[in-house]
């Protein structure tokens, strides 16, 4: 009978045996990790991504935050302040209006700022109703302004570039008219910013 059924030599047959069944278990071992590493597993061909907290729709497209990223503020979440360098100003005087956000939830989250809804807008509370006076929404470069996708981490208040108010009415198409300039002996008005649907107002006065 052949020694590869009999095994043959000076020790007992089960040595033999347990050294072939040693090498046996050490070829099928070899032989899984080299099917692990080599076939693909489904999900991981060519066309899948991997994601990385923020998606497209296109090579242009502005990127979508996904749940990773926190997604998308909620106003309601979000704490908006009108900001001024001062709340008195004297003759000549320019103010300079910003605006702050800061998220009040505990992931981060994005807003965009920047698009044909966010305005900046002064206004006299006097007289009958409030008239106003001077809007970033009669500025030539409103219509072409292009938002920004600001993100918002957790407590961190984020400000908003300061913009100078000549201290003259704005008209339509114009909001860099300087004469006639507006305010004395203490005239109040109403600093006025609204973003996504926020908003928030801060009186100022101007002699």
């Amino acid at each position: 009978m052949s020694s590869v059924v009999r095994p043959r030599g000076p020790l007992p047959p089960k040595v033999y045996w347990r050294r072939r069944l040693i090498v046996l278990a050490i070829l099928v071992l070899i032989i899984v990790v080299l099917v692990i590493v080599f076939i693909p597993r489904g999900g991981a061909g060519p066309e899948s991504t991997q994601s990385t907290g923020m998606e497209t729709t296109g090579p242009l497209a502005t990127p979508v935050p996904t749940a990773t990223a926190g997604g998308v503020c909620d106003p309601s979440r979000i704490a908006i302040t009108a900001d001024t360098d001062k709340t008195e100003y004297a003759a000549g005087e320019l103010p300079q209006l910003w605006f702050t956000l800061e998220n009040k939830t505990s992931q981060p989250c994005t807003i965009e700022v920047g698009s044909t809804d966010s305005t900046f807008a002064v206004s006299s509370p006097s007289g009958s109703g409030d008239e106003i006076y001077w809007t970033t929404a009669d500025c030539a470069s409103a219509e072409a302004a292009q938002p920004v996708t600001v993100t918002l981490k957790p407590g961190i208040p984020e400000e908003s570039q300061k913009v100078s108010w000549p201290r003259a009415r704005s008209t339509p198409g114009d909001c860099t008219l300087t004469e006639p300039q507006v305010g004395a002996d203490g005239a109040s008005f109403d600093f006025r910013v609204t973003l996504d649907g926020l908003s928030a107002t801060k009186r100022i006065y101007l002699y």
